[in-house]
């Protein structure tokens, strides 16, 4: 069975330089711009913006 493209997998990027990445999916219609998550970076050691890449 195929996966759905309306959830598709986006990576999300940390804003503080580290190359710290997560992975999750997301709904096309309820957010078709890009996300931005403040999450954890154990890399930075602090919670950080983390912007979709495409």
């Amino acid at each position: 069975m195929a996966r759905n493209e309306l959830r598709p997998v986006v990576k999300l990027r940390s804003t503080a330089g580290t190359g710290y990445n997560y992975v999750t999916r997301k709904n096309r219609r309820n957010d078709p711009e890009r996300m931005v998550l403040r999450k954890y970076d154990p890399v930075a050691r602090e919670h950080v913006d983390f912007r979709e890449e495409r």
